[in-house]
């Protein structure tokens, strides 16, 4: 098989995987038409980042994936954004939630992980579907977030890795579950360490 032909493939796949995790179709076809109307509303993906999350000085937007953060509530569509300063996920439709007043707002799910809080990152395969990858971000209070349904998977991954890889000092990690495998692993050490934190 070709080089093209795997890149293909993999394309594919990831674009299967993406539609199917989205409640029907329509919604998935919905929320993307809003995502794109947004990036040419604003003036690009760039522009899109810095308006929705704060800009530190000396920061640059390395690459934005199509993918979901998974939450107790489902998986949630959207863009994670990857910076030589954080890694960020907006989602790509507003979500309802209600006050303390009882009234409803929409709002966008919004997350952000400073690079220097990421303890480690791991890259993961379902066994019985080696097609389904994840991958997990696990930072140094404990808190692990789960991302799927990537178009370009092994691209985003790889921007993480060498952003992390800029950022820390990268050491190995070994671990297993029954379900599923650890394909590859980067775990980085803080540079400070505050007694009493971590």
């Amino acid at each position: 098989m070709s080089k093209f032909s795997r890149k293909a493939d993999s394309l594919a796949q990831g674009i299967r995987d993406h539609v199917n995790l989205g409640p029907k179709i329509t919604e998935t076809v919905k929320g993307k038409l809003s995502l794109g109307t947004r990036i040419l509303q604003a003036g690009g993906i760039q522009r899109v980042f810095r308006r929705s999350f704060s800009f530190r000085k000396g920061e640059k937007l390395m690459k934005a994936f199509q993918c979901y953060l998974s939450t107790t509530a489902g998986p949630i569509a959207g863009l994670l954004f990857v910076s030589n300063k954080k890694v960020a996920f907006i989602s790509d439709r507003p979500l309802t939630v209600s006050s303390s007043d009882g009234n409803f707002a929409r709002v966008p799910y919004k997350l952000v992980i400073p690079l220097r809080n990421i303890k480690s990152t791991n890259e993961i395969e379902h066994a019985e579907k080696p097609s389904k990858r994840f991958m997990q971000i696990v930072t140094v209070d404990g808190f692990e977030f789960w991302f799927m349904g990537f178009l370009c998977y092994q691209q985003c991954f790889n921007y993480l890795q060498t952003a992390l890889s800029q950022y820390h000092k990268p050491s190995t990690a070994v671990c297993s579950n029954k379900n599923c495998t650890i394909l590859s692993s980067l775990v980085v050490e803080p540079e400070t360490c505050v007694q009493g934190q971590g």
